[in-house]
């Protein structure tokens, strides 16, 4: 499922138009974004939950060549699949 499938499912479960639905995703998406960026996490009950973590600088090497190269730290997202998501899966 891509965006545009996701508010277009949203539209029609919730009865709202595409155009409302569209704000509505958007929304919750630069939601969670802007809350990541700030260090924070979503948390969102028996669905799963959003966080920050952060990786430490370390040595790689490029595959081509076989020279070390520095990769550099950096703060990934995580998401971790609650109970509710994990049952309905299985």
């Amino acid at each position: 499922m891509n965006k545009n499938e996701l508010v277009a499912a949203v539209a029609e479960k919730s009865g709202m138009s595409k155009g409302d639905a569209t704000s509505a995703v958007e929304a919750v998406f630069e939601t969670i974004t802007n809350e990541l960026k700030n260090g924070g996490d979503v948390r969102l009950i028996g669905f799963g939950n959003f966080t920050v973590s952060r990786r430490e600088a370390s040595k790689g090497r490029n595959p081509q060549t076989g020279n070390e190269v520095d990769i550099p730290a950096r703060n990934v997202p995580k998401f971790s699949a609650g109970k509710g998501l994990k049952d309905a899966c299985n």
